[in-house]
């Protein structure tokens, strides 16, 4: 029975509050690896950076990927004003309204800097301003100095990454967790402990597992792009964090998915509809194995699959999500329990996965 651990959240923790935007992603992977090798029997990275292990089982082939990828939004220095202040552009989607006020780290070549999101003041806003919402392109970044010079001695210069900083925290409540950069961080520690558990436990799986740590994927699923071709995975499993719907302002069919209530199977988003017969498989572990599990469907996004159902002629393919509140933002919130049932499902599916079953999936 998997259990989240306070072992394995001091791993969590380490890995979402490191600096890891799109194209930054060394300080994180570089943890990754030294975690995942323990448990692998070979460990493979492509040209990108995407990290990939993998774990023999009794047979060669179906090789089964399991890919999340560990790069997050954030931002990227485009210059520096005479007084001191630093101008963004944004890595990833941002919705403008979250940014005001919030604090930020810089990685420089002398460290790290922190800083806070501003803008002018409300107080010097002109009556019709005041209505507005604020763009990105109007805000910068305040570290507290007094002139570019300050700045520079930082060791900060334009191309340097920014992320936000947002320490992992355990709610009150003692079932959920705050912090950043879970999408998708989160999805790619699930896969590891899958990996792990299915190595400390000695479970057999009639397949070779793959387990990557992808990049680039908030900037156009980069990494699952190469990624397919370092694995030639014959069938792939994208763990992901979905869309918890169960906030204030959102119908059930625009974000299905609560937390809590099990990991979610995406039936369908704008980069990809899974492979019918192993979506079909996939809701029948889970309930033979008696884990709870949420449909899912989301309009606009997409994932890692997107480009990894394309690899060749073509791969079954399958998005699993863990619900998240408040993506994309300085502050998400997971629930520990659907971790939990994230992590044994896929193990359930590892040891179901033959290649005949995969062969069945690409039969009419």
């Amino acid at each position: 029975m998997y259990v989240l651990n306070d072992e394995r959240l001091k791993f969590l923790k380490d890995i979402v509050d490191e600096i890891g935007p799109s194209g930054f992603e060394t300080y994180v992977l570089r943890k990754i690896k030294a975690y995942g090798e323990k448990f692998a029997d070979g460990v493979k990275s492509d040209n990108l950076g995407s990290v990939v292990f993998v774990k023999k089982g009794s047979e060669d082939r179906p090789k089964v990927l399991i890919a999340g990828h560990v790069d997050e939004v954030g931002f990227i220095v485009s210059g520096i004003t005479d007084e001191g202040f630093i101008t963004f552009n944004p890595i990833g989607g941002w919705f403008d309204q979250v940014l005001l006020s919030q604090r930020v780290v810089i990685l420089g070549r002398k460290g790290v800097v922190r800083g806070v999101v501003a803008s002018k003041p409300p107080h010097l806003l002109r009556p019709e301003e005041r209505d507005k919402v604020v763009k990105m392109d109007q805000m910068f970044i305040d570290i507290g100095a007094t002139s570019r010079k300050e700045v520079e001695d930082l060791g900060i210069r334009i191309g340097d990454p920014i992320a936000p900083w947002s320490p992992f925290t355990e709610s009150t409540t003692g079932k959920t967790f705050m912090g950043k950069a879970f999408d998708d961080r989160l999805g790619a520690f699930a896969a590891l402990e899958t990996l792990r558990y299915l190595r400390e436990n000695d479970i057999e799986h009639p397949n070779t597992l793959y387990v990557a740590a992808t990049v680039q994927e908030e900037v156009g699923l980069r990494g699952a792009s190469t990624v397919g071709w370092t694995v030639d995975h014959d069938i792939a499993i994208v763990t992901e964090v979905d869309i918890a719907g169960d906030v204030p302002g959102i119908k059930p069919h625009e974000a299905p998915t609560k937390l809590g209530k099990g990991p979610s199977i995406l039936t369908f988003d704008s980069s990809m509809i899974p492979n019918q017969k192993l979506k079909e498989f996939v809701i029948e572990v889970a309930e033979e194995a008696k884990i709870p599990y949420q449909l899912s469907i989301v309009s606009r996004g997409g994932t890692d699959a997107g480009r990894l159902h394309l690899y060749k002629e073509g791969r079954p393919s399958i998005v699993l999500g863990i619900p998240t509140r408040h993506i994309h933002s300085h502050v998400s919130i997971f629930h520990r329990n659907d971790f939990e049932n994230m992590v044994k499902l896929l193990v359930e599916l590892i040891k179901r996965l033959d290649e005949n079953k995969v062969k069945e999936f690409n039969t009419l």
